[in-house]
């Protein structure tokens, strides 16, 4: 499958036009797929828990616009803030499995290629910290 700027547009149009302001264009084939591949585009405003996966770690690359990673210790202190900027030189980060995070995008249009280990599985109510 040829991935292109096109499908990124729709999917960044989509996430624009969505209640929750974040659309995703899954590469898997399906929820039991070993890896799940998503481009995850996320506007300003998008309301998104912090949540930790406990059965495995994501990578998220950034694609187009800016986005602002923030690492929680169990406390709900932020341990580290970083923002992957493109002009900046900063386009991914790796999640480790069990860390606390949360995204934010600060900037609209913006999408990132995202990766973890599948089986998905949802967050449970115990690995949201909100």
């Amino acid at each position: 499958m040829l991935l292109t700027q096109d499908i990124i547009n729709k999917v960044s149009a989509q996430a624009k036009e969505s209640p929750r302001l974040r659309m995703n264009y899954n590469l898997h084939e399906s929820f039991e797929d070993s890896v799940q591949r998503m481009f995850n585009a996320i506007e300003p405003g998008s309301i998104i828990p912090i949540v930790r996966h406990t059965t495995c770690s994501e990578t998220l690359i950034l694609l187009q616009g800016k986005l602002r990673v923030l690492i929680y210790d169990d406390k709900k202190q932020i341990i580290e803030d970083v923002v992957l900027d493109k002009a900046l030189g900063s386009i991914g980060y790796h999640i480790p499995k069990g860390a606390w995070h949360k995204v934010e995008s600060l900037e609209t249009g913006t999408v990132l290629f995202e990766t973890r280990e599948g089986p998905y599985e949802p967050v449970k109510p115990e690995d949201i910290l909100d």
